[in-house]
């Protein structure tokens, strides 16, 4: 597909409204992209000024929009080296982060307001994908150990890659590949292995056109007409199948998650996940509801125009949880 030989820029700038971040999240300011390319100076190539008078890249163009994420995981993350294969996810960064960053407060809700750091906090993130960006940012943030699961092997040798190429990473973040199609924990989570907390991220679309007309809209919001002889709509972030969309959308994936969390109710502190679409949570309280966690929590965030919220349970009891606090995390402090 041909790209607008003049594009039109969004009538908003892409940093705006970046002041709803969680407080510690990095992104809160406005992209100093002079420093950005001074860290990264591939990155200055795809800088020019917009219709504001700012700098900024074309957040239409797969190139520049991965060449910002090198920019901004080795300027604030101390990630060197960071890669994806083409037609991957490239994930927006700040929004990423404040996934952790309000995880973390979770942790802390349960440790007198102090998040628990180190690497003895275990995560696992379900469908970590070819980017790897959680365990990155999150052990950066708070020394978290990680492990990330995906079904696509290709994505799984790439975010092993990104581990590899940074050696403080080699012995704190691990990859499992999921052979068992439609399953998110068994396969994955080892016979008398726990975690603080799970992550995930799920497929937002229930299928490849709902998938393309999400990417319609973005380009539309970036001011970009789509050609109409177009197989297939650029993305400026890039996705796979598994990335992108699922039978059922991302409502019938977080129930998936659900259901067998009920399996393994001791083995993890609190489950969580995104969920992009408010008018799925009725669902996805009706399922909570049906496997009977002790405590459910929905977090509202923001970034942008961009409005979300990450759904937690738990199966532990006040006084379960206060044992786990000081078996894992007091003992080892």
């Amino acid at each position: 597909m041909q790209r607008p030989t003049q594009p039109q820029r969004s009538p908003t700038p892409p940093d705006a409204g970046k002041d709803v971040l969680h407080p510690r999240n990095r992104h809160r300011l406005r992209y100093d992209f002079a420093q950005l390319s001074a860290a990264s100076p591939a990155l200055a190539q795809y800088v020019e000024e917009n219709s504001y008078g700012d700098e900024s890249i074309e957040f239409a163009d797969p190139a520049a929009v991965k060449a910002l994420n090198r920019a901004l995981l080795k300027h604030y993350y101390g990630i060197a080296h960071w890669d994806i294969p083409p037609e991957f996810l490239c994930p927006p960064i700040p929004g990423r982060a404040d996934y952790l960053h309000y995880v973390a407060d979770l942790l802390a809700e349960g440790n007198a307001g102090v998040i628990p750091r180190g690497h003895g906090i275990h995560v696992l993130d379900i469908g970590v994908g070819a980017n790897c960006v959680y365990p990155l940012i999150g052990h950066y943030e708070y020394g978290w150990s990680f492990v990330g699961s995906e079904s696509n092997r290709v994505a799984l040798a790439a975010a092993q890659k990104n581990i590899t190429d940074n050696p403080q990473l080699k012995e704190v973040i691990s990859c499992r590949l999921q052979t068992r199609s439609g399953t998110m924990f068994r396969g994955i989570v080892q016979p008398g292995e726990s975690f603080d907390l799970t992550i995930c991220n799920p497929p937002f679309h229930g299928s490849l056109k709902e998938a393309q007309a999400g990417t319609q809209r973005k380009l539309r919001n970036l001011g970009l007409d789509l050609p109409p002889n177009a197989a297939a709509p650029t993305r400026n972030f890039g996705g796979q199948e598994t990335e992108l969309w699922c039978p059922g959308g991302e409502a019938a994936f977080i129930e998936r998650i659900i259901t067998e969390s009920a399996t393994i109710p001791r083995s993890c502190l609190w489950f969580t996940s995104l969920l992009s679409k408010e008018t799925n949570l009725p669902r996805i309280m009706a399922s909570l509801s049906a496997v009977a966690p002790r405590q459910t929590r929905v977090i509202e965030m923001a970034a942008g125009q961009k409005k979300c919220r990450l759904v937690a349970w738990t199966f532990l009891d006040q006084q379960l949880r206060e044992a786990w606090r000081m078996r894992r995390w007091v003992a080892h402090s």
